[in-house]
């Protein structure tokens, strides 16, 4: 099986820092120590791939931002990783004349243009710094990979590729262009960090289209440039997949906007749904106890403490998938065996203290110094132990705060049913008028998830009802008139996408999971297990992944790169299903599509799913780039 994307990234980004070597496998030999230097796209490339503990171990004693105040180190090599912008191109001019540091190795995260590199060998030359520029490397990192499967474009300025910036309906043609273009570099870097050229397919008439045909173009060109090209000899041998190239299947966030609304039950959806969650960590304020402070003093300052959720962690790759009940009962069990293995050391601890000369103690004694030395030697494993729990107990517990004050089990339930279509037990004016469930925003989403997903539009003067329960209940209206319009121009453009028949089997109340002992109390909060099912994204993946002739994907454009003449066909070449697929959405992804596709990965055998989108965004924030757009 082929590496992962992140696996590829981090060993693109190893090499890099080694100055673009292979890292040497013995370990003996003490590494050069040298200085890093990124800007925040850099950073973010890099945080959530490499801990500081492995740049040190890289040889990386400094890392800093580019634009910070940086003193010059005369006798050490300087690693740049940066985007080849106009105001970090004159910086590096600027070190270079100030002479920093003692050789420069620089790495642009993408492709730099060649009057940029001309403006830095012009400052090369005017501070007698050409002999120290030692090497210049187009790194085609530019994209960020969250997890083994998943990538996303970028983190910093990410509003310039928005679903609100591609959906505006005052974009100048120049504009839509340029955000094109950004999507499609970022794009093009991840094919050649994954060293495969795809096979794209993409609807017709949006946005997706615009990304695949200007793909397919850079693809080809590179390839047609046989001396230069990114995709053949030693970088292709490295990453050879089976035989079979991927397929790339460009969809468009317009295809299913009840999704990115929707509530959410799995434990990663959760957290990035309730809490605060980007590039894999979570920052959280702690409360310190609910005591008054006394009169007159300063209110005691919410300290904040972040966590990272990363691959090592096994709790965390185990359970980030499962519904939140059964994330809770097994946060409890590992506790429970933690508990245990702490006592047997405590245990050990007082029968060492033995005194007494007598027969029976001594040969306890020799036989438990054996037991006491594999204990001690499990201890830094412990610990770790301990840590991801007291991590996991915290983060459950801030998101189960946010489950019983907000009612959220309920409204997942009443979602899910309205995007099967199934009967509903109490009525939407209930429950948006009901104040104790949700916050308007909570309101809000679950009227847009039922106006998106009504098959024919419910009548004015229900609207009108409803418009005036949101209001009563603090909720913006913005978003609605945006999600009016598009209705309305989609209603000419397609049928409305159907969300297959999910259900939730409600299994009574948390009864048998929480004892009293436990720390997580669940009482009153719906234990709800899910069917599998399949979103809108998945289903396309799965038509055209498996060649599946299907209404809603058999008019989707086909490209090959590697075709000679670019044939305008969407008849595939090839009958065969695939094996592997990335699917990336343009316009802005989140975790319940990521999870779906990974579910209905592991239920087909040998099948290897990727999922990319063009930003991350929660509920919230989608909601606030609606509210933008229907201001307007």
């Amino acid at each position: 099986m082929a590496a992962s994307v992140r696996e590829k990234q981090t060993a693109a980004l190893k090499r890099m820092l080694n100055f673009n070597a292979p890292p040497l496998k013995n370990t003996a030999t003490e590494p050069v120590w040298k200085v890093l230097i990124y800007d925040r796209f850099g950073q973010d490339i890099i945080s959530p791939l490499l801990a500081v503990k492995e740049l040190r171990d890289m040889g990386i004693t400094l890392h800093l931002l580019l634009h910070s105040d940086r003193d010059p180190i005369p006798d050490v090599p300087a690693i740049y990783f940066v985007t080849p912008t106009e105001e970090n191109i004159d910086r590096i001019c600027q070190d270079l004349r100030n002479q920093l540091y003692e050789s420069y190795y620089l790495n642009f995260i993408s492709a730099i243009s060649r009057s940029k590199l001309e403006d830095i060998a012009s400052a090369a030359l005017a501070s007698n710094a050409v002999s120290q520029v030692t090497k210049v490397y187009d790194q085609y990192l530019n994209f960020i990979t969250l997890e083994d499967d998943m990538f996303i474009l970028c983190h910093q300025n990410k509003e310039l590729i928005s679903y609100h910036a591609i959906n505006r309906a005052d974009i100048l043609d120049t504009d839509m262009e340029a955000i094109m273009d950004t999507i499609v570099d970022s794009l093009f870097c991840f094919f050649v960090t994954l060293g495969a050229v795809p096979i794209i397919r993409c609807p017709r008439g949006n946005a997706a289209e615009m990304v695949a045909v200007k793909l397919d173009k850079k693809l080809r060109e590179n390839l047609r440039d046989a001396r230069n090209s990114l995709f053949t000899g030693d970088n292709m041998a490295a990453g050879q997949f089976s035989f079979q190239r991927p397929l790339f299947i460009l969809a468009d966030r317009n295809l299913d906007l009840a999704t990115p609304l929707h509530h959410t039950w799995t434990y990663q959806a959760l957290i990035h749904d309730v809490l605060d969650f980007h590039l894999n960590r979570v920052v959280m304020e702690e409360g310190l106890g609910a005591e008054p402070s006394p009169a007159g003093a300063r209110p005691k300052k919410k300290s904040r403490k972040t966590y990272d959720l990363t691959a090592a962690d096994k709790f965390w790759q185990k359970h980030k998938g499962s519904p939140f009940p059964e994330v809770a009962e097994s946060v409890q069990e590992e506790l429970d065996t933690y508990r245990a293995q702490e006592d047997e050391v405590k245990r050990l601890k007082s029968i060492m203290g033995l005194e007494g000369e007598d027969e029976g103690a001594i040969s306890m004694l020799s036989d438990n110094t054996a037991k006491l030395t594999s204990a001690v030697s499990s201890l830094p494993e412990l610990l770790e132990k301990k840590r991801l729990i007291d991590l996991h107990t915290n983060v459950a517990t801030a998101v189960l705060d946010h489950i019983k004050s907000r009612k959220l089990d309920v409204y997942f339930e009443y979602e899910e049913k309205l995007m099967s279509k199934s009967t509903l037990d109490k009525s939407l004016l209930d429950i948006i008028s009901d104040p104790d469930a949700g916050t308007p925003e909570d309101k809000m989403r679950l009227f847009l998830i039922f106006y998106v997903t009504a098959q024919q539009a419910p009548s004015e003067s229900d609207v009108e009802q409803y418009q005036k329960a949101l209001l009563d209940a603090g909720c913006d209206l913005s978003p609605l008139n945006y999600i009016k319009q598009w209705k309305a121009f989609t209603k000419m453009a397609a049928t409305p996408a159907n969300y297959g028949n999910s259900g939730v089997k409600p299994m009574g109340l948390f009864s048998r999971v929480m004892n009293s002992g436990s720390q997580l109390v669940m009482e009153g909060v719906k234990n709800l297990v899910l069917k599998q099912h399949n979103l809108p994204v998945t289903r396309i993946l799965d038509n055209l992944m498996e060649m599946k002739s299907n209404p809603e994907t058999d008019d989707y454009r086909y490209f090959d790169p590697k075709m000679l003449r670019g044939s305008e066909s969407s008849i595939p070449r090839n009958k065969n299903p695939f094996q592997e697929a990335i699917v990336f959405v343009v316009g802005g992804g989140n975790y319940i599509e990521y999870q779906n596709l990974v579910d209905y990965g592991k239920s087909k055998q040998g099948k290897k799913v990727l999922y990319g989108c063009s930003e991350l965004f929660n509920a919230a924030q989608f909601i606030k780039q609606l509210a933008q757009l229907g201001q307007k």
